[in-house]
């Protein structure tokens, strides 16, 4: 597949890790060469160690206006085993991604577009982004597993508003309903998202990071005693690690820490 190299642009902030979206003229509309050029730089970015934080967002005014419909409805016509050889990684790539993942949500996210704002752990928005499921208005289903991942955010009934509806739903409503974590003015976004993420790739341990978001998500479907049980056995794990030294000796020496950086995936 030939790969435009401005599909997704790159750009460092010390620690942190910015990737637009650059579709601008398409609303950041999704293609298998977009998605190949971003988890292209998912992957450089697990293994480079002076990145500590990725934030996403999307060139122009939205985020991603979800698949691209030129490509969509070409697919009844391709082979599905064609369209999975296409693809280097799987679509959900980004939930194994080790490091915090922030979204910045700038403008319209739909379907296959918001299916990939959830899978960052967070999304920060403006009061005036849209943010719609679509499927259903497109024939289509809960896809990329959205029906497992919207209700434990938002709650059942609201997963279900949101799936049956495909309304469109604003920053203020999304930050209410659990779609959204932090709403700012639109001239704010980028420069908050990013002051964010500059705090965790500053003060925060990537190891203790990467190990919080492994057992958030295993605890989505586990019980309480297990949570406990994997808790304890990290916490020793914790305890003999550099890095919980250097937490304490930072502090107490008032200075930043010196966490080590995240090992190659």
């Amino acid at each position: 597949m030939t790969q435009s190299p401005d599909l997704v642009l790159s750009e460092r902030h010390g620690a942190v890790l910015l990737l637009t979206l650059n579709r601008p003229d398409r609303l950041n509309a999704w293609t298998l060469a977009l998605e190949e050029q971003y988890f292209a730089l998912l992957d450089a970015a697990e293994d480079d160690p002076e990145v500590r934080v990725v934030v996403v967002t999307g060139a122009g005014r939205g985020f991603c206006a979800g698949a691209d419909l030129e490509d969509l409805s070409q697919l009844g016509t391709v082979d599905p085993d064609t369209i999975a050889r296409a693809r280097k990684r799987p679509r959900e790539r980004p939930l194994a991604f080790r490091k915090p993942l922030i979204a910045a949500v700038n403008g319209p996210v739909a379907g296959l577009g918001l299916v990939q704002a959830l899978y960052c752990d967070l999304r920060f928005t403006t009061p005036v982004a849209k943010f719609t499921t679509a499927f259903v208005r497109r024939g289509l289903v809960a896809e990329y597993g959205i029906a497992w991942l919207l209700p434990r955010l938002v709650g059942h009934s609201r997963a279900l508003d949101l799936l049956l509806s495909g309304r469109v739903v604003l920053g203020a409503e999304a930050l209410a309903m659990g779609l959204a974590d932090r709403v700012v003015a639109a001239d704010e976004l980028l420069p908050v998202t990013l002051a964010y993420a500059a705090d965790l790739a500053e003060n925060c341990s990537p190891r203790s990071m990467a190990l919080m978001k492994s057992q958030v998500f295993q605890a989505m479907d586990s019980d309480l005693p297990t949570a406990i049980t994997l808790a304890n056995q990290l916490m020793d794990e914790s305890f003999r690690h550099p890095d919980s030294a250097e937490g304490v000796h930072s502090y107490l020496e008032r200075r930043p820490p010196r966490f080590e950086p995240l090992g190659a995936a």
